[in-house]
């Protein structure tokens, strides 16, 4: 497990091989694609096949689907999660196989392999799974890996395909490199390899081929997210709530940041916090508490930008930067109690700074803001400054700029990992919401589609000069990562 760890794809290694676009899925809204049964011909092979896919978590829940063949009411094949532990099912091959692994990293990506060969005579050849370039070899939960010559049942005609959804349990995530080989139980270094510097899986070309009903999803045509481009033709022509909004910038090989689950997880009272939107959708749900919200990455040097988008109707919100080890998330609010922070105040534009040595308010710093309008952070991580915009505009005069003299900023001074974050409140059962923006995904209204220098990201507005959005390219290039 340690060395799974160590081989996390945090997509901040430099390869010449680059994915552009992931699907986000949504459990919450039923998001799923489908490819109909009435599609399936003849297979080359009904015993031999490889699955691969990359994957970043977003939710952690007791079952998750991720890959499925079944139809409404009936768990045929797939592959998923169950408490956490990979979990293969093949109901019409007698296969059921669950790791003692646990995989709940929802900030880095997971490549995961599961090839299959059921004429093998040694049961564990007949299935194979690989997490990040590493073979699962420990089933201690559930070891049953079928009857020798069993078809393994992913091309039943009467079977539907789906990714990211079944009718009893949905996978929230982000979904890349989507393969299906029909006919060949392959290795995953068809599909990925180590970084010789860092010992890091990372995805590769696949030059192999598909079998007669093989696909492969790679999500760069957003009016087609479904659309097979091994020249197969194999579609998922049925998208269930899934649009163009859906497609992400937030890919195996430029991770973004996201909201951080894990830093939920176990810690709120009566599930009086969710994130939820591909990890960019902070929502507070319990009477008179706030609740505070981290990134997935935090920074020590360098520049950068972040946007957060109001939503709902009451106005007790704050964004601004935190210290991402000591993130107290229940009945807490940035600038304010229980944590070092910079808060910036929805419903007065009042400024909140805390520090060791307490808490400072600064009134009439900035405008208020409403529903729809959108807060941006330009953090300064070299010369300690922090500034904030509403919709475009500075506060306070700000000019943020690329070299220590900008004006208008918030001074802090700490050695600090700075997160950039936001916290939300209940009021009454009005739930507090915030949609962030990050660069690589948000549910959030985005109508201009503005990137940093490097191209990276999409924002409602340009980030200022020097100012990047937080994504493993820029880690690599301009430091300050953790």
């Amino acid at each position: 497990m340690a060395f799974l760890q160590r081989t996390m794809n945090r997509g901040s290694v430099s390869t010449g091989y680059d994915i552009d676009n992931s699907l986000k899925i949504e459990a919450d809204n039923a998001e799923r694609i489908m490819r109909s049964s009435s599609h399936i011909g003849t297979p080359t092979s009904t015993q031999k096949a490889t699955m691969s896919f990359w994957l970043k978590r977003t939710e952690l829940a007791s079952g998750n689907h991720l890959a499925f063949v079944g139809n409404a009411g009936a768990e045929y094949n797939w592959v998923g999660f169950n408490n956490n532990n990979l979990y293969i099912y093949g109901g019409t091959s007698s296969i059921a196989l669950r790791s003692t692994a646990f995989f709940r990293d929802t900030s880095a990506w997971y490549h995961i392999v599961v090839a299959y060969d059921t004429t093998q005579s040694t049961g564990s050849n007949r299935v194979k799974a690989y997490v990040n370039g590493v073979q699962i070899t420990a089933w201690g939960v559930q070891e049953d890996y079928g009857t020798q010559n069993n078809a393994i049942g992913l091309y039943d005609v009467n079977l539907n395909h789906y990714l990211g959804w079944s009718d009893a349990q949905s996978q929230s995530g982000y979904y890349a490199e989507f393969y299906l080989i029909d006919g060949q139980q392959l290795a995953p270094t068809e599909f990925g390899e180590f970084d010789s510097d860092t010992g890091i899986w990372i995805p590769k070309e696949y030059t192999g081929t598909f079998g007669n009903e093989g696909y492969y999803l790679d999500f760069e045509d957003s009016s087609n997210l479904g659309l097979d481009v091994s020249g197969n033709s194999n579609n998922f022509g049925s998208l269930y709530g899934v649009s163009a909004a859906d497609q992400a910038t937030d890919t195996p090989t430029n991770n973004f940041a996201t909201l951080n689950q894990l830093q939920l997880d176990g810690s709120v009272i009566n599930n009086s916090a969710t994130i939820t939107e591909g990890a960019t959708k902070a929502t507070a749900k319990e009477f008179d508490v706030f609740n505070t919200f981290a990134s997935t990455i935090g920074v020590t040097s360098g520049k950068w930008y972040a946007e957060f988008e109001y939503e709902g109707s009451q106005a007790d919100n704050l964004v601004g930067i935190l210290d991402i080890d000591a993130v107290v998330p229940y009945n807490s609010r940035l600038g304010k109690a229980g944590q070092w922070s910079v808060g910036f105040y929805q419903a007065n534009g009042k400024l909140y700074v805390t520090a060791d040595s307490g808490v400072t308010s600064i009134a009439n710093w900035g405008a208020s803001a409403t529903n729809g309008d959108i807060i941006s952070v330009a953090v300064d991580m070299d010369n300690h400054f922090v500034y904030f915009a509403k919709n475009g505009t500075y506060q306070n005069s700000g000019v943020p700029t690329s070299g220590a003299t900008g004006t208008g900023g918030v001074a802090f001074d700490s050695n600090k990992t700075v997160g950039i974050g936001c916290s939300s409140y209940d009021q009454g059962g009005d739930e507090g919401q915030i949609f962030t923006n990050y660069g690589g995904f948000t549910a959030g209204t985005i109508s201009s589609a503005a990137s940093d220098a490097n191209g990276y990201g999409t924002f409602e507005y340009a980030p200022p000069s020097g100012y990047y959005a937080l994504c493993g390219k820029n880690l690599a290039e301009y430091g300050g990562t953790a």
